[in-house]
């Protein structure tokens, strides 16, 4: 009785090992994100412990079963060999489960979620997945993952020197207890004896989604979205396939024809769509953000046509060029771009583009593997590539690629070398990415991350007001078209608030050029990226019909409205209300206005993207 007794408890530690484990996980993420910790009341600070302990124990429960089978096979295997199995068992965990939990505290501030099956995305280039990350944060998480790994590591090596002094050859009998035991285990992996398993609704309390992030588990979380990858149903499946349909087509065939008769002064422009890395709405002057960050661009805003309403749709790169360039809405947990065969099917600006007579061309200073992007603009029928392997690596940052100064003067020196028109060239900046390493002063400093942000964007608006300026001055310019729009927005600088409120997605976007029709100044009314093709198509007399989530940005209409997308959410805007739903929540977790409509709208919007998804092959 006293072995079945001392491997009972051996069990029973094991597992308030794993739990004391992910305890100190939650801690070290609440301290290194101190900022917005504070924040919180002490009573949300407990609860995220509280409400977060039930993923912790799901995923401990998960953690143990190899190990308590192998206590079992103790009683007639010598002890030795099998502490031996459940130390290397155990060693690999802490050392994997720490360096993913530094991982994702250091993403986290870029990424505003924690740790999900996106990381799979970016295995293939990890030197380009960790870009984000300054060389400080990188040393100082590389020492915390060593240090956290050897103190756990130590601890557990003191408990079982403790199994190995209590523990002695066992009875046949103890097996059919033990099993019954780890049948147990079955309890807080399913997080208790209701019919629907624990999810990460479970541990959202709070009307903060910081406090409700801090509540997850980090690899249990990490573990759960790459099982549901696999997953080919429609998760967001609120309507029949064709109310959800009628829902959308009701609203937007009204939005499908311009309402100015003249925009362009010519037929056949030539096109350069400039792609500002994360600029957001908020240090914009002309959209009434700061002042000082782009003077450039504040000043261009009256020269051209400036789009008040303008809005990403969604949050990263890799969601930001399909929204671009194929007018594709991004969903709430997949990223198109990263699947070829998906992808290959979408429709293409670039391709139908091509088809009106145009040569198409695509520069970026970093490496186009990256999040596969490189297939993805081949299939775009983008024929002309300039990458990072045409620039010296003194040129480079240390972790995106060339400076953005430098990228664009080769950009401009093509451009003065003899051009068959009309063309489509598109340049997409660098500099102002994490960890924002830009040549030259840093005119707010460095001292934290939103002057950091603030730097690397002056920095690239004076690059580009120089492209601007040596473009005025060149043969072909009043025959051209230039769209500046940035890929995303950006939770820097901070902003009050819900974290994906809509100022986090909102972008500028300028028309300049001598194609420009210089009557129009601005347009205010509400729209986003996946508008772009199908607008630029129809004013080029081109075939529209691929692009079906698209609407036409000079539709003057007060139905005009802007989606997007976010980790497991979306956000729906128009000029009477807006409207953020969280499907882990279930719930609506901001509305203002007038919102009814935009519930219908935006839960139809996100089934009919999504089975538009699944239905690519």
């Amino acid at each position: 009785m006293k072995t079945l007794l001392n491997r009972a408890l051996f069990n029973l530690k094991y597992f308030l090992f794993w739990i004391v484990f992910f305890f100190v996980a939650r801690a070290i993420f609440l301290i290194y994100y101190f900022g917005k910790t504070v924040k919180l009341d002490s009573i949300t600070i407990l609860k995220t412990f509280l409400y977060g302990v039930q993923l912790d124990a799901s995923f401990t429960a998960y953690l143990s079963i190899l190990p308590f089978f192998l206590i079992i096979s103790s009683i007639f295997i010598k002890k030795k060999r099998v502490l031996q199995a459940i130390k290397f068992y155990t060693y690999f965990a802490i050392i994997s489960i720490s360096l993913l939990l530094f991982i994702d505290t250091g993403l986290y501030a870029a990424w505003g979620i924690r740790l999900d099956a996106s990381l799979l995305d970016y295995l293939n280039t990890p030197e380009l997945m960790v870009s984000s990350a300054s060389k400080s944060q990188l040393l100082v998480g590389g020492f915390l993952w060593f240090l956290m790994s050897i103190l756990f590591c130590y601890m557990y090596k003191k408990l079982n020197i403790t199994f190995k002094k209590n523990v002695a050859k066992g009875q046949l009998y103890e097996i059919i207890v033990f099993i019954f035991l780890i049948g147990l285990i079955i309890i807080p992996i399913r997080g208790g004896l209701q019919t629907i398993p624990i999810n990460q609704s479970n541990v959202y309390f709070s009307k903060n989604m910081f406090a409700n992030h801090a509540s997850l588990n980090h690899v249990w979380n990490f573990g759960h979205t790459i099982s549901q990858k696999a997953n080919t149903s429609n998760p967001y499946k609120a309507f029949t396939d064709k109310d959800a349909e009628n829902f959308i087509y009701k609203t937007k065939n009204e939005l499908l024809e311009s309402n100015y008769d003249s925009i362009l002064t010519t037929q056949k422009p030539n096109v350069i769509l400039i792609i500002w890395e994360s600029l957001s709405a908020k240090v914009v002057g002309s959209l009434g953000g700061e002042k000082e960050v782009t003077p450039n661009l504040n000043r261009l805003s009256e020269e051209g046509i400036l789009f008040t309403n303008f809005y990403a749709n969604g949050d990263r790169t890799d969601k930001g060029i399909p929204a671009i360039l194929s007018g594709y809405y991004p969903q709430p947990t997949r990223k198109i771009i990263k699947v070829p065969s998906k992808a290959r099917s979408l429709p293409m600006l670039p391709k139908e583009i091509n088809k009106l007579g145009y040569t198409s061309s695509f520069y970026y200073g970093g490496d186009l593997n990256f999040g596969n992007m490189n297939t993805y603009l081949l299939n775009a029928g983008i024929t002309n590539f300039v990458d990072g392997s045409y620039f010296d690596s003194k040129d480079w940052n240390s972790k995106w690629g060339a400076h953005d100064d430098v990228f664009m003067k080769k950009f401009a020196e093509d451009l003065t070398k003899k051009q068959r028109e009309p063309f489509f060239k598109i340049a997409l900046t660098l500099s102002s990415h994490e960890p924002f390493e830009i040549k030259g002063k840093y005119m707010f400093g460095k001292n934290n991350a939103d002057n950091l942000y603030r730097s690397s964007h002056y920095y690239t608006d004076k690059v580009i007001g120089d492209f601007i300026a040596f473009a005025k001055k060149q043969t072909w310019y009043k025959n051209t078209l230039i769209v500046i729009m940035a890929d995303h927005g950006h939770s820097s600088p901070k902003h009050e608030g819900l974290y994906f409120a809509p100022i986090k997605f909102q972008i500028p976007m300028v028309w300049l050029g001598g194609a420009v029709n210089k009557k129009i100044k601005k347009i205010n009314e509400i729209s986003s990226q996946v508008d772009f093709s199908y607008t630029l198509l129809d004013l080029l007399h081109g075939d529209t019909s691929k692009f079906i989530f698209g609407k036409n940005l000079f539709n003057n209409s007060e139905k005009q409205y802007a989606y997007y997308s976010y980790n497991k959410g979306f956000g729906l805007l128009n000029k009477n209300g807006v409207y953020i739903y969280d499907y882990i929540k279930n719930e609506a977790i901001y509305n203002e206005g007038v919102f009814k409509k935009l519930d219908t709208l935006g839960k139809a919007i996100t089934q009919n993207a999504y089975k538009d998804y699944l239905n690519r092959k």
